[in-house]
This record gives C-alpha cells, sequence and structure tokens, in this order.
C-alpha cells in the first residue's frame, strides 16, 4: 500500500483488510528506508501515532467511521501540533506547543493519525527546504536537487510514499511549487477558508483570535485529486468569532462532465521565460481537452494582466513583512526608500498608500470576475522551470536556468503570484515529465470559493485523460 491514496487506504481500513496499527508500522518503516535520503520528517511522534493508531482501531470496532478514521499523515513543522516544539527552522531553545493548530485539530477530530512533522525552509522565505536546524530536504526524484519549498518535505513524503496525505502552506507557491517538483497534487484553498490559528513562527503568541495571514492559505497534499477533496471537506470552515454565526458552504463543482468545462490556457508569461518542456506539457493536454469537448481559450488579454498581478502581490507582501520588522530594519528600510529603492517603499508604505493598493486589489477581483464569466479554470504553469539543483547562496546571488537562459531567483513564483492577491483556489496537476524524467506540474485556478471546480476538474483529468502521479526512482 506504499503508494495507494488516502482513499484507497481508508477502503481497506474500512473493508477490515489492514488496521490502522499495520498502515503505521508500515510508514515507520518506510520512513526509516527513505529519510536518510530524503531527510523529510524530521519531527517524528512515534509511540503517539501507535498509540492513536490503536485507538482508531478500537474505535472502528465499536462502529466508528470518521472520514479519516486510522490514516496515518504527516503536517508541516510550522503548524502547532501539542508536546512539540514549533520552530520554523529557527534556532535557538523552542517550548512545546500546548495545543494543535485548528487544522491539525480538524484532522485529528476525524480520525488522522499524525506521525510526526517535515521539514520547512527557514522562516517559510525560500522555494527551497532547508534550515540551520533540521537541515536540506532532498527530491525523491534526484537527490541532488530540491524537493521545492517552503513545504517542499511534505511534498517528498507524499511522493516518496511515507503518507499518502500531508497539511502544508502557500503564499507565494510554497504548496505549488513543491507539488510540480514532486509529481503530486495540492490544492491551495480559497483565502480564509482554512482557519490559520496555530500557523505562526515560534516568536508570536498563540492566542485565541487569529486573522489569515494575507494572500496565505494553508491546505493538503496527495497523491490523487480525490485525496484533496477529501481533505479539504474536513478542513474548510470557518474560526472563531465567524463560527458563532456564521456557517461555510462552498458550491458545488461548475460541471461533472469534462466536455462541459471552458479552460483558458496561458503558458507564456511577461516576466519570466517559461521551459519549452513545460509549455510542450501544457499544450499537449490542452490538445487533449480540446479533444474532449472542452472549450480552451489562449488569449492572455482574457485574464487580468499578470504583470500588475506579480507587482501586486509583491508590494501586499511587502509591506506585511515591513509590519513585523525590527524597529533598526524599518528605519534603515525607510531611509533606503527615500533613496528610491521601489521594494523598501512597498515595506514602508503608509496606510493611505496601503488603502490604495487594496482598493487597486478589489479592481482585480472584479477583473477575475469577468474572466470566470466566460471561462471555469485557468490553466497554467505552475513553476517555470522543473526542480532545480540545490543553491544555498544568498538570494541575491541565485540564478534560475530556464533552456539555457539564466533569470533572477526572485522570479521563480512568478506563476504562483496570479491567484494569491484576491485569494482564488488553485489545485496542483501533474501533467508530464522533462526529457530527464523530473514532473512537470501545472495550476488550475479557479473563481474564489469555487474549490470544488477546481479539484473536480483536476479529478477529471486524472482518471480520464491520465494526469496521475507516478512514483519517483527512490526504490531503484
Amino acid at each position: 500500500m506504499r503508494y495507494e491514496s488516502a482513499i484507497d487506504q481508508l477502503k481497506a481500513l474500512r473493508r477490515g483488510d489492514v488496521s490502522s496499527a499495520e498502515l503505521v508500522e508500515r510508514a515507520i518503516e518506510r520512513i526509516r528506508q527513505v529519510d536518510g535520503v530524503l531527510n523529510a520528517v524530521v519531527v517524528r511522534d512515534i509511540d503517539r501515532a501507535r498509540e492513536a493508531a490503536r485507538a482508531a482501531d478500537l474505535a472502528r470496532q465499536r462502529g466508528d467511521d470518521r472520514p479519516l478514521l486510522g490514516l496515518p499523515m504527516t503536517v508541516k513543522e510550522a503548524f502547532d501540533v501539542a508536546g512539540l516544539a514549533t520552530t520554523w527552522g529557527l534556532p535557538g531553545c523552542h517550548p512545546p506547543a500546548a495545543a494543535d493548530a485548528v487544522a491539525v485539530e480538524r484532522l485529528r477530530r476525524a480520525g488522522a493519525v499524525v506521525l510526526g512533522k517535515t521539514n520547512v525552509a527557514t522562516m517559510l522565505a525560500d522555494w527551497q527546504t532547508a534550515n540551520a536546524v533540521y537541515g536540506v530536504t532532498n527530491s525523491p526524484w534526484d537527490p541532488t536537487r530540491t524537493c521545492g519549498g517552503s513545504s517542499g518535505a511534505s511534498a517528498a513524503a507524499v511522493a516518496a510514499g511515507i503518507a499518502a496525505l500531508e497539511l502544508g502552506s502557500d503564499l507565494a507557491g510554497s504548496l505549488r511549487i513543491p507539488a510540480a517538483f514532486c509529481g503530486v497534487f495540492a490544492h491551495r484553498p480559497s483565502h480564509g477558508i482554512v482557519p490559520m490559528r496555530g500557523f505562526a513562527p515560534p516568536t508570536v503568541p498563540r492566542t485565541r483570535y487569529v486573522q489569515a495571514v494575507d494572500q496565505a492559505a494553508v491546505g493538503p497534499l496527495a497523491r490523487s485529486a480525490g485525496d484533496l477533496r477529501l481533505a479539504l471537506d474536513v478542513l474548510a470552515g470557518l474560526d472563531v468569532p465567524s463560527s458563532t454565526g456564521l456557517k461555510l458552504s462552498l458550491p458545488a463543482a461548475r460541471h461533472t462532465e469534462l466536455r462541459d468545462y471552458r479552460v483558458l490556457v496561458l503558458d507564456e508569461h511577461p516576466l519570466i521565460p517559461t521551459a519549452a518542456a513545460i509549455r510542450e506539457a501544457l499544450q499537449h493536454l490542452a490538445g487533449l481537452l480540446g479533444d474532449a469537448g472542452c472549450l480552451v481559450g489562449r488569449e492572455a488579454r482574457e485574464a487580468p494582466d499578470l504583470t500588475d498581478l506579480n507587482e501586486t502581490f509583491a508590494s501586499l507582501l511587502m509591506a506585511f513583512v515591513g509590519v513585523d520588522a525590527s524597529e533598526e530594519e524599518y528605519a534603515a528600510a525607510a531611509e533606503d526608500a527615500r533613496r528610491g529603492d521601489w521594494m523598501q517603499q512597498r515595506t514602508t508604505m503608509s496606510h493611505r498608500e496601503w488603502v490604495h493598493l487594496d482598493r487597486h486589489r478589489l479592481a482585480l477581483a472584479e477583473q477575475w470576475s469577468r474572466t470566470f464569466e466566460h471561462w471555469d479554470v485557468i490553466l497554467c504553469p505552475a513553476a517555470p522551470c522543473t526542480a532545480f539543483a540545490h543553491d544555498a547562496r544568498p538570494f541575491h546571488e541565485r540564478t534560475l536556468g530556464v533552456d539555457g537562459e539564466e533569470v533572477g531567483y526572485e522570479k521563480l513564483p512568478c506563476w504562483t503570484t496570479l491567484a494569491a492577491p484576491n485569494g482564488l483556489p488553485v489545485t496542483t496537476v501533474p501533467i508530464g515529465a522533462d526529457a530527464s524524467g523530473l514532473p512537470i506540474g501545472a495550476q488550475l485556478i479557479g473563481p474564489h470559493l469555487e474549490d470544488h471546480t477546481t479539484i473536480a476538474l483536476a479529478d477529471l483529468l486524472e482518471r480520464r485523460l491520465g494526469c496521475r502521479f507516478r512514483p519517483p526512482p527512490i526504490d531503484r
């Protein structure tokens, strides 16, 4: 059952073909087999996982059939898990969390068995996964390459057969880039529908009321689209205080048949080249969609301006970063801003400037709404390249090679920033491989709160057009 989906494992549990205790032992053995190469599950909670599995088996014998009962899984290290430290890759002494993050609590309440926590980029601020506490996580496809970041170890654990389901997070592609690099599925939910309480650096006080981080989301990674739907149904729902008077009810998918989907395909970005192999895989899929009866469009002008979306994302992000800068850092940034530094001008923008920027975001939302009147989903790359070699140099010294052209490392998330300013749902799907056999992933971007539309299309692509997870060569 190494590479079976979460749904298939749960079916086996319901039939009595396997126990939760057996699944947990298999997962533990898998960690022992591959994690010396990967370094993915860096915090292991084996004793409590075994205890939870035994409890799940007894509960099932009593007739309990919660959605995830007995399923072993892992979660990103950035989430609080009661009794375990949350470091975000920051060295130092960090006390164990007093309580589970809301998302972790919901997974456990649904019956999931948490094996441990997977590695992260320091402060989740890289598209590689490495930090001074736990070291570097490698790709299950090639250990000399990155698994992506910051949920890179999450994707690696799913791809390598450790866990069928994983909980990660995404701001500038932290779910989607690792999913693409490792060849798995991921879903970045609409902004705010999965609570973020208990997902914060160790320096941030834990309080009862927590706002969702602007442009960020937490969501699942898996080996099938159906598993994403299963996880989202468990995770989605309002947190306090809104939950006292409001209830989340997401609309059903727009369509149930592949032929009914209207798909706008984007494969060229004005700010960064995209590898030919990725564009070819995308165009091949577009052709299959057309053959299946879908309406397929290719006019970029039917979506909001990609450069505008990228610049809006960057401006909002830097304003957010500036809030938590130290007084010394903020003063230095303000001085640089006065000298004309574009990035620091955004880091130190006034509230008046931020409100104007937020109003511009609303204008972009209106443009997206018009786009989704004519199209159900945007199909575009998840990254401009496939997984690249580890690069530990400072950010400003790093470059990306895209078909022989060197581009700035900071441009890596240009494709993943499209959905972030307006909090759109995105499902990432494996769609092929490059000449080296490295996975290629695509994004399915949908209208706000229509998460089931992108997941439903991903499921159809998986079942009808062969966009499936395939095991990496880690066992070969």
